[in-house]
């Protein structure tokens, strides 16, 4: 692999452009003349960002998406590593259906695909799934999550955590109390209640995330909450981290920018799991990522099939698109409202989500020596958010139309360019 050369990149987007170069997949001294040249012209460099929750749909829905379609989203959108989650058909309860994913992502080599086993087989909640093989096999499985579905059993949820505290793994939590969101379809409020929509309170996540922090910490074993969505989760959170639990969370780029407001339309791309919240739950999740009680951004990208978002509200499937609005997501909510500057937006988006999984090799410092995962990211930039131009299957984006701040320029892993000028590097 020929050595690369960024020309004109600003770390962290931090003092004058420098050059840096790269070297056999990791960051090296000097200058080459051999080196294949990117420009930077100035642009933000910042460690590959790492999601913590992607849905790629490969095996069982390669209709909405595969492996590859959603590593090229990925690339384009300044990832260098994802974590598939596991409600696939067959379910990724167990080391054949993890090492395929593995191994297909490998194949396509665009993104890091780290496959998350299932907590329960089947996602039913009823028997802990094959977690010791999940974590031995050659996809060496760190995460685990029922995401789609809560492990509501506190029995369950108990010895999934005691297992995972002896594999060093992390147990990733769908918060939804499901006796409380039986045939939920909006935020439990006053928009639903005009719209004749059931509602799904929030009380049903806080009280599954407070549950299990009680559980995490009796046991001194890792927990992560899943796209938290209010503001009762934070401040429970914040009590738990204050306790000393091992707990992390994550926010979506959707719950920190769009409100149920938007249902009004009945327009089904707006149906999400958990729903979408109030604007006083909006602030106080930016608050919340702002000052570290919310560890991270993860996407939850989900694409769906035409039919499952073209029909009435209540028969579509919740989920959103999210792989390359994330950053520009982040850009609008953060940054322009100086909540987060570029060293906060490769914390959220890099380094904690790195940590919280355990990977060694991405999140790193933009230094010597280092692996060269990494995004170069225009701040000036703006674009037009178009569904059907976007790399994934499905184009059901909550943002079509809208003008975004922010864009990937061009996305490095391991010294090698995967994506440049919104292409995939052939």
């Amino acid at each position: 692999m020929k050595p690369l050369l960024l020309k004109g990149v600003r770390p962290y987007g931090e003092g004058e452009p420098i050059d840096l170069l790269i070297r056999d997949g990791v960051i090296a001294e000097g200058t080459d003349p051999e080196a294949e040249v990117v420009e930077g012209n100035g642009a933000v460099l910042l460690p590959g960002f790492v999601d913590l929750h992607t849905h790629l749909r490969e095996p069982g829905r390669e209709d909405t998406e595969t492996i590859e379609t959603g590593s090229r989203a990925a690339a384009l959108g300044g990832y260098t590593a994802v974590f598939a989650m596991a409600n696939t058909d067959p379910v990724a309860d167990n080391a054949v259906i993890v090492e395929h994913v593995a191994r297909r992502g490998k194949e396509v080599g665009l993104v890091d695909v780290h496959p998350v086993g299932a907590v329960t087989v089947g996602l039913k909640g009823e028997k802990l799934a094959e977690l010791g093989t999940m974590a031995n096999s050659k996809a060496n499985v760190r995460v685990f999550s029922d995401d789609g579905h809560c492990v509501h059993d506190p029995l369950i949820m108990r010895r999934a955590l005691e297992y995972s505290k002896a594999l060093n793994a992390v147990i990733a939590q769908h918060a939804e109390e499901p006796r409380l969101t039986i045939g939920a379809q909006a935020h439990e409020g006053e928009n639903a209640s005009r719209l004749g929509l059931q509602g799904w309170p929030a009380a049903a996540e806080e009280s599954i995330v407070a549950r299990d922090c009680l559980l995490a910490k009796q046991v001194d074993a890792k927990l992560h909450v899943c796209h938290v969505s209010t503001t009762g989760t934070a401040d429970v959170l914040k009590w738990a981290k204050a306790r000393g639990t091992k707990v992390s969370a994550e926010v979506t780029p959707h719950h920190l920018i769009l409100t149920d407001d938007r249902l009004s339309t009945y327009d089904p791309v707006n149906k999400v799991n958990p729903p979408l919240r109030t604007q006083s739950d909006v602030d106080a999740l930016r608050q919340a990522l702002a000052d570290g009680t919310i560890d991270c951004v993860a996407t939850d990208h989900a694409p769906h099939a035409i039919q499952d978002k073209d029909c009435e509200w209540s028969a579509a499937r919740p989920g959103m698109l999210g792989l390359q609005t994330a950053l520009s997501i982040v850009v609008e909510t953060m940054v322009k409202t100086g909540l987060l500057d570029w060293r906060g937006v490769a914390r959220v988006m890099s380094e904690k989500p790195a940590e919280i999984a355990g990977l060694t090799d991405q999140g790193r410092p933009i230094e010597v020596g280092e692996p060269a995962n990494l995004v170069l990211v225009d701040p000036d930039a703006t674009w037009t958010v178009n569904g059907a131009e976007l790399a994934s299957i499905a184009g059901n984006t909550p943002f079509e139309g809208m003008e975004l701040p922010g864009a990937v320029t061009a996305t490095i892993l391991r010294g090698r360019v995967t994506a440049q000028a919104g292409r995939i590097a052939e």
